[in-house]
């Protein structure tokens, strides 16, 4: 799921409407240099779509994983094997862990937010809500990050249209639960949990951009530290709130290392080559799509129920929220540029 992944961390982040800083061009260095940068074996459309695939299956994995598993094993599982891939990417890349104490207490945080929490809250919320339910939740990560940022970021300015977003995924997240009913039939602690999950996204974004921002480390060498520390946090928790599953289900066991490998460690790798290659507006569009493919997966594979309410609500939520991430305004007054005119000669006879 796009907002389970931390934003750059060597650029502002891409879950509010930030951009990274244009380059100088530069000529390409010949092909066979040293310094050659390899292209892709596949185009970045096919890997934008795997990508969305894969966190919109992410949903499913979950629910099927709680079949079996309580929701911190289903956590911890998947951070484990999540962590293995992104471990393996280093040893090939040849990245090393970042240094610092202060660095490694800001990823502290930074995987509590972005990961051991989210992931947990999902995990329980799916105890008692549908997958689909969770994955529109999920969709509402955009809205709660627009509405922060304009509280703890002093260069995010509202607009209008950023307003007028914000409200109308309001509205959508209003439609979805089925306000005009009393939330009759929705279990509203699970739903609570879904949108605390989603809310937690945007402050772990934040609190990265203000204290991670420009650093030194690779964004590989960063993530995959991060996976790690969320990951001795739940091997902490879960021993404390669990006991030893009796039996290990092959089918929920398969959920979970799929969740793990696919869902966060490869993800990862894919939606840092999408940034690095089409940019963070692009790449983060995948957000859009992930409500849309839990939804179809969810009724589908799972036999769940969709009211009417429930995918318009989600395409009002995401039109709020594409709204919120717009940057348009009133733009700047344009430059002409001055033609000097020419001096004209006296000729004398």
């Amino acid at each position: 799921m796009t907002t389970a992944t931390p934003p750059s961390h060597a650029e502002p982040s891409t879950g509010t409407d930030s951009s990274a800083p244009a380059s100088p061009p530069s000529a390409p260095p010949p092909a066979g240099a040293p310094g050659a940068r390899r292209r892709p074996a596949f185009g970045w459309r096919l890997r934008f779509a795997v990508l969305a695939l894969i966190w919109g299956f992410s949903f499913l994995l979950i629910k099927v994983g709680t079949e079996g598993y309580a929701p911190f094993q289903v956590t911890f599982g998947r951070l484990f094997f999540g962590t293995a891939v992104l471990a393996a990417a280093m040893a090939v890349r040849r990245e090393g862990l970042p240094r610092g104490a202060r660095t490694w207490a800001h990823l502290t945080v930074a995987a509590f937010f972005l990961n051991a929490l989210p992931f947990s809250l999902f995990a329980y919320a799916e105890l008692t809500i549908p997958s689909t339910l969770a994955g529109i939740c999920n969709a509402t990560s955009p809205l709660w990050g627009m509405a922060l940022s304009l509280v703890a970021l002093s260069e995010d300015r509202p607009t209008r249209r950023r307003v007028a977003g914000l409200g109308i995924g309001f509205i959508g997240v209003l439609t979805v639960l089925g306000a005009w009913q009393g939330f009759s039939g929705l279990d509203v602690g699970g739903t609570a949990m879904a949108l605390l999950a989603s809310l937690s996204y945007p402050v772990g974004w934040i609190y990265v951009r203000r204290t991670l921002a420009g650093s030194s480390h690779s964004h590989l060498s960063l993530t995959g530290a991060q996976l790690m520390v969320a990951t001795l946090q739940l091997a902490v928790v879960t021993p404390l709130f669990t006991t030893l599953p009796s039996s290990l289900p092959v089918v929920p066991l398969l959920a979970v290392v799929a969740l793990g490998a696919l869902g966060t460690g490869f993800a990862m790798l894919l939606q840092y080559g999408l940034v690095a290659e089409v940019g963070p507006t692009t790449a983060t569009m995948v957000t859009y799509f992930i409500p849309v493919i839990a939804t179809a997966a969810g009724v589908t594979l799972l036999d769940e129920r969709l009211g009417w309410n429930t995918p318009v609500g989600a395409l009002i939520v995401l039109a709020g929220a594409a709204l919120t991430q717009s940057r348009s305004g009133p733009k700047p007054p344009r430059k002409t540029a001055r033609v000097p005119r020419a001096r004209s000669r006296r000729i004398r006879w």
